[in-house]
């Protein structure tokens, strides 16, 4: 049933109901809404849009008393840490490596009165990543770049619409390690010049919005069903082919790289954090010395388990060529559904007191962030309510969440399960229910 799409409106809440209150993040009223519009003590309840409104903390110090219980209670202790902004990138948190792993038991902590704001916001533009199972067996030849000059999805124009339109400000731009170098068997790192134009293409547009982009070689840490540096391609090899990429966008400040799309299955994750060392290492030394570095852990880089299962504390060892970790930066991914994998329409959870609370807990402790680079779900009412509660969880943690990055468009048709891509009627373009209901930043208000 068509549903209309709502724009970010702010409007006061009157005639407050009697009735229970509503716990902190639960929603609090929007149209159609019948449920508590009081909140709980230490909250308030905000309007994020017409369609969705939010008890969210008065202030920054709610966060302790409220998620403590949630928060693990064995990481490292609090310190202090170094703010080194570089110029070329929005303003980050960074610490040297001295900083990087303190010791002792850390308490639950709460964002400074500065957290509130993201600082990108996004879509995934798929096309080039087309051709890859999660094996990380490719045929190149089933890329199909999302440009209307090969026949896919106006990919430009797609960009061009969530640039002016909603307020997004990345791109993250899947590809396959075979695309890249027209090899689909042997795993080599010599880019072939023709494919890499191709996707030049796509990056060139990106570029050309004003937004960040995010190079992200898709092939979940395998060539050809083997694993890197685990009796796969060797990690000299795969750092040769970072090398590569890196050296052809040195230049670019507001190319972001995105090491390896979800990892999974890693037999060591320490061996794992080697082969990625190795990767960041020949980026540096390839000529980008400051832009982001995203460090994926491995189950399919959950947010939810990036600590539990070792990623955490193995990719926290990660370091810059200086032994500094600036700019390095945590790769998560989460969606909304019953299992997490992004496969069904409806979302169940907002992934907070599982997922985010802890990960923000032990990021702040260790003077991390981490970037939610993929997360999605159906275009259906309780998606847009649980992706604005994650999404305002997120902003108020924004000390050491960087933002969050939607699944997908570009060459995905709109009726895919979590189809973001908006549809074009003439001049005039339109954004799926979650985005207009939730992830727009115009709408949500939330990203910087």
């Amino acid at each position: 049933m068509a549903r209309s799409l709502y724009s970010l409106g702010f409007i006061g809440l009157s005639g407050l109901s009697v009735r229970a209150q509503q716990t902190v993040y639960g929603q609090c009223g929007g149209t159609g809404w019948s449920g508590a519009t009081t909140c709980a003590s230490g909250s308030v309840c905000t309007v994020l849009n017409s369609y969705y409104s939010q008890c969210l903390p008065s202030t920054p110090s709610s966060f302790s008393s409220i998620y403590s219980s949630a928060l693990p209670t064995t990481v490292a202790s609090t310190t202090s840490f170094t703010s080194t902004p570089t110029s070329a990138l929005p303003p980050t948190t960074t610490v040297s490596s001295a900083s990087a792993t303190p010791s002792g038991t850390c308490a639950p902590n709460s964002p400074p009165s500065s957290a509130g704001k993201l600082r990108f916001a996004g879509v995934n533009i798929s096309g080039f990543d087309f051709g890859c199972n999660s094996d990380g067996n490719c045929n190149w030849t089933g890329a199909w770049p999302p440009l209307a000059e090969y026949y896919g999805h106006d990919g430009v124009g797609q960009m061009t619409h969530f640039v002016n339109d909603d307020g997004y400000n990345v791109f993250r731009l899947p590809v396959g390690w075979q695309y890249l170098t027209q090899s689909d068997t042997t795993a080599v790192a010599t880019l072939n010049a023709a494919n890499l134009a191709e996707y030049d293409a796509l990056v060139n547009a990106c570029l050309a919005t004003g937004a960040y982009c995010i190079v992200d070689v898709h092939n979940y840490a395998r060539f050809d069903g083997a694993i890197i540096g685990q009796g796969g391609p060797s990690n000299a090899l795969f750092a040769q082919l970072w090398s590569n990429i890196a050296a052809h966008y040195a230049g670019e400040s507001k190319i972001i790289f995105g090491v390896m799309n979800e990892p999974y299955d890693v037999p060591d994750i320490n061996l794992w954090a080697a082969s990625v060392q190795a990767a960041v290492t020949a980026i540096r030394q390839a000529g980008a010395t400051t832009q982001i570095i995203l460090l994926p852990g491995n189950n399919w880089t959950s947010a939810e388990t990036l600590v539990s299962n070792g990623s955490a504390d193995a990719l926290n060892k990660v370091v810059n060529p200086d032994g500094s970790i600036t700019n390095l930066v945590f790769d998560v991914h989460k969606y909304l559904d019953s299992d997490n994998s992004g496969t069904h329409t409806d979302c169940v959870m907002n992934n907070i007191d599982n997922a985010w609370a802890p990960l923000a807990q032990w990021l702040r402790c260790h003077g991390r962030q981490a970037f939610n680079t993929e997360t999605g779900g159906g275009n259906v009412a309780d998606c847009v309510t649980y992706m604005s509660q994650q999404i305002a969880f997120q902003a108020a943690n924004s000390d050491v969440f960087l933002g969050y990055v939607g699944w997908a468009a570009g060459n995905f048709d709109p009726s895919y399960v979590l189809g973001e891509t908006p549809t074009e009627t003439g001049s005039t373009w339109s954004d799926t229910l979650l985005v207009s209901g939730a992830m727009s930043p115009k709408v949500n208000g939330l990203v910087a």
